[in-house]
C-alpha cells in the first residue's frame, strides 16, 4: 500500500513531464481549459491538458469607409449620364437614315459620355465595394475617366468644327470627302484619348510619390496642369469658331433681302443658343480646369468635389443640346416609344449649321 502511494507520487512529480510547482488546479482562473481538458470528465480516456493560455481573439476587420454624399452624387450623375447616352446611341444605331457626318459626331460624343458615366460608377464601386488598395484597378479607373472626358471635350470641339465647315463650305459640305474627313477626325480623337488614358497605367502616376499628386489622385500635378491648359486652348478655339459662325450667319441674313426680317429673327435666336451652349460648357469645365492648375493634393478634398461635379454634369446636358433637340432624333424617339410622330414636331431636315 505504502509502496503504491510512493510510486504514484513519483510519477506525478517526475514521470508526467509537468512541473510540480504549477499545480493543475481546475479552478485556477490563470489557466485555460479546452472541452477535452475538463477535469470533471468521467471518461476512462486520459484527458489532455495544456498549460498555455488561449490565444487572444484576432483583431477585428477595419470598419468600412464612411459613405461620402459627394461620391453618391457622382455615382448618381454617372448613372444618369449612362442612361441618357445609351438611349442616344441606341437611336442612332437602329435608325439607318441617321448616318450623316453630323450624326457620326453626335454618336461619338454619346459614346464618350457613356464611358464617362460608366467610369464614375466604376470608381464608386472600387472605392466602397472593392479593396481600395488595388493599385491596378485604380489606375485603370483613372485612365478610363481621363480618356472618356477627354474624348467628350474633343468631340464637342469636332461638332463645332463641323458646324463651321457646313456654313463656310456650304456648297461642298455634303460630299464623300466630308464623310471621310469626319470618320478620320473621329479616329484621331479616340486614338489620342486612348493614349492619354493609358498614361497612368504606364507609369505616369503619383502612387510612388504622394507629394506629386494632383487634386485627382493618381494623376500627377504636371499631367493635370497639362490637361487643364489643353482644355483652355480647346475652349478658346471653340469661342473663336462660334464667333465665326455668328459672323457668317449674320452675313447670310443680310444677303437675302426678301426674307431679311425672318432671317434676322432666326439668326438672333441662333446666336442666343450658341451663347447658351458656350456658357454652359464653360460653366461646367472652367472651374475644374482652373482649380487643377492652382491646387494640389494638399488642398481640402471638398474643393475637388465641388469642381468635379459640375464638370461631370456637362455630360448630362450634352445629349440634350446635341441630340434630343434634333428633329430627326426626336422623330426616331417618338416612333420607338409611341409608334407615331406628334403633329407639332418640325419635320424640316436639320443641317449641321443649325444650333
Amino acid at each position: 500500500m505504502i509502496l503504491t502511494l510512493a510510486a504514484a507520487a513519483a510519477a506525478l512529480s517526475g514521470g508526467g513531464g509537468l512541473n510540480s510547482s504549477y499545480p493543475l488546479d481546475p479552478l485556477d482562473p490563470s489557466r485555460s481549459w479546452s472541452l477535452d481538458e475538463d477535469p470533471s470528465n468521467s471518461s476512462s480516456e486520459p484527458a489532455t491538458r495544456s498549460l498555455l493560455p488561449e490565444a487572444p481573439p484576432a483583431s477585428t476587420a477595419a470598419p468600412p469607409q464612411a459613405l461620402s454624399p459627394w461620391d453618391v452624387a457622382l455615382c448618381v450623375t454617372g448613372t444618369l449620364v449612362s442612361c441618357e447616352n445609351a438611349l442616344v446611341i441606341a437611336v442612332l444605331f437602329y435608325t439607318p437614315t441617321l448616318r450623316a457626318p453630323m450624326f457620326v459626331l453626335i454618336g461619338s460624343l454619346a459614346l464618350a459620355d457613356l464611358l464617362a458615366g460608366l467610369g464614375l460608377i466604376l470608381n464608386f464601386v472600387l472605392v466602397y465595394l472593392v479593396d481600395p488598395s488595388a493599385q491596378l484597378l485604380s489606375l485603370l479607373s483613372a485612365g478610363l475617366l481621363i480618356a472618356a472626358f477627354s474624348a467628350s471635350v474633343l468631340n464637342v470641339l469636332a461638332i463645332t468644327v463641323d458646324r463651321y465647315l457646313s456654313l463656310y463650305n456650304a456648297l461642298t459640305y455634303h460630299t464623300e470627302r466630308t464623310v471621310t474627313c469626319t470618320y478620320l477626325m473621329v479616329l484621331l480623337i479616340w486614338g489620342a484619348c486612348l493614349a492619354l488614358g493609358l498614361l497612368p497605367a504606364l507609369g505616369w502616376n503619383c502612387l510612388g510619390a504622394e507629394s506629386a499628386c494632383s487634386v485627382c489622385r493618381p494623376v500627377t500635378k504636371n499631367n493635370a496642369v497639362a490637361l487643364a491648359v489643353a482644355f483652355l486652348l480647346v475652349f478658346a478655339l471653340m469661342m473663336q469658331l462660334y464667333l465665326q459662325i455668328c459672323k457668317i450667319a449674320f452675313r447670310h441674313a443680310q444677303q437675302i433681302a426678301v426674307q431679311h426680317q425672318f432671317l434676322a429673327t432666326s439668326t438672333t435666336k441662333g446666336v442666343s443658343t450658341l451663347s447658351a451652349i458656350l456658357c454652359a460648357f464653360g460653366a461646367c469645365w472652367l472651374p475644374f480646369a482652373m482649380y487643377s492648375i492652382v491646387a494640389d493634393s494638399s488642398y481640402p478634398i471638398i474643393y475637388t468635389y465641388a469642381t468635379v461635379l459640375p464638370a461631370t454634369c456637362c455630360s448630362v446636358i450634352n445629349p440634350i443640346i446635341y441630340a434630343f433637340r434634333n428633329p430627326d432624333i426626336q422623330k426616331s424617339l417618338w416612333m420607338a416609344c409611341c409608334g407615331c410622330v406628334p403633329p407639332n414636331l418640325s419635320l424640316r431636315p436639320r443641317a449641321s449649321s443649325d444650333v
